[in-house]
């Protein structure tokens, strides 16, 4: 069966993200301050799997072979 996972690979709390910072500042200088701001990426995948458990653990390993480094990222799996 087919399923789409939604990953979301963002940085591990207390790493610097200095793509967020450019965005807050940007932010505060079109009037919007903000009190805090993360960044993160989403990849979506559609795979077979024989159902959802196997498609998330299918998700799981992709994200601890190539799209995560561990030492830096946190991840979320959402099977759609």
């Amino acid at each position: 069966m087919k399923y789409t996972v939604a990953i979301t690979i963002g940085l591990k709390e207390g790493m610097l993200d200095p793509e967020a910072r450019a965005i807050r500042h940007a932010l505060a200088n079109l009037m919007f301050p903000t009190d805090d701001l993360t960044t993160a990426r989403l990849v979506r995948i559609t795979l077979d799997a024989p159902d959802a458990v196997a498609a998330r653990e299918e998700a799981a390993r992709m994200c601890e072979l190539l799209l995560a480094n561990p030492i830096i990222h946190d991840y979320t799996i959402e099977v759609e």
